[in-house]
């Protein structure tokens, strides 16, 4: 676990807390592609705000109960929402969100991974992952950005959509290397940040840079939050130098380092 400078954090989060004297449970609703990096970085903000991060799982975007747009419509509270960049535009247009409370967190690419102890297959190139896709008997992708990238779009791109109809199926909610891990699919495409700390699987890499798909993550205080002022801390704290480490440790990258940030589906 990577420990700040006390001075830094109590800056960073303190600051923002405007005197806020008791503990609270800030409820964080987050999709996963960002949660590794939450979960590395909560207790250093615990300890600096004294408050407790109440972490609230689901995939930004789907049908799924748990989708953390459908959380909200049903009444569910959060504090703080940390998802897909479009996905939270979403909210912000149905003003479920707080204006101006919205961070710009973290850009993901895509990766891909195999069933630990398989042949690890070559994606480096266009062509080496083309035939990577036409030799695999079976494919799995995320219910969410990736996932809709990699079915509606990188298919099309490589020249294999009807070839890849009847093998890449979508697995919803839970984590693609999961299913890979198992040997349900012979290859799991998902952001990299959900692949890496998946056990059982063996990380082949990102795909490469001209069918690549980065997914902007963005967090924003929701329009009923009950600790505003710690979620905005929280998200300050997050988008700070020394916690991106962290973050880019989780397989992303920070904003203002990456070549490229994807908010759509193109």
């Amino acid at each position: 676990m990577r420990t700040f400078p006390s001075s830094l954090l109590a800056t960073l989060v303190l600051a923002s807390l405007s005197g806020t004297a008791a503990a609270d449970d800030v409820t964080v609703m987050i999709s996963g592609g960002f949660k590794a990096a939450l979960e590395k970085l909560a207790p250093d903000y615990e300890k600096a705000s004294g408050h407790h991060l109440v972490i609230v799982p689901g995939p930004s975007m789907g049908k799924t109960p748990q989708a953390i747009p459908n959380r909200l419509a049903r009444g569910e509270k959060a504090d703080v929402v940390i998802m897909v960049g479009d996905a939270l535009s979403d909210l912000e247009r149905a003003k479920r969100t707080q204006t101006g409370s919205r961070v710009e967190l973290a850009d993901s690419p895509i990766g891909v991974v195999v069933k630990k102890g398989a042949p690890v297959p070559d994606i480096k190139t266009d062509a080496a992952l083309r035939a990577t896709l036409l030799q695999a008997r079976s494919v799995a992708y995320s219910d969410s950005a990736s996932g809709r990238y990699v079915s509606t779009t990188l298919f099309k791109k490589l020249g294999i959509d009807n070839q890849m109809q009847t093998k890449a199926r979508m697995v919803e909610r839970i984590p693609v290397a999961s299913e890979v891990a198992k040997g349900t699919y012979a290859l799991g495409f998902q952001q990299v940040s959900e692949l890496l700390p998946v056990s059982g699987v063996t990380f082949v890499g990102e795909l490469p840079d001209n069918v690549q798909y980065i997914t902007r993550f963005a967090g924003a205080v929701t329009a009923n939050a009950t600790h505003p002022q710690a979620g905005k801390a929280l998200l300050t704290f997050l988008a700070s130098p020394q916690a991106q480490k962290v973050v880019t440790a989780t397989g992303m990258h920070t904003v203002k380092a990456a070549a490229k940030a994807t908010d759509t589906v193109q």
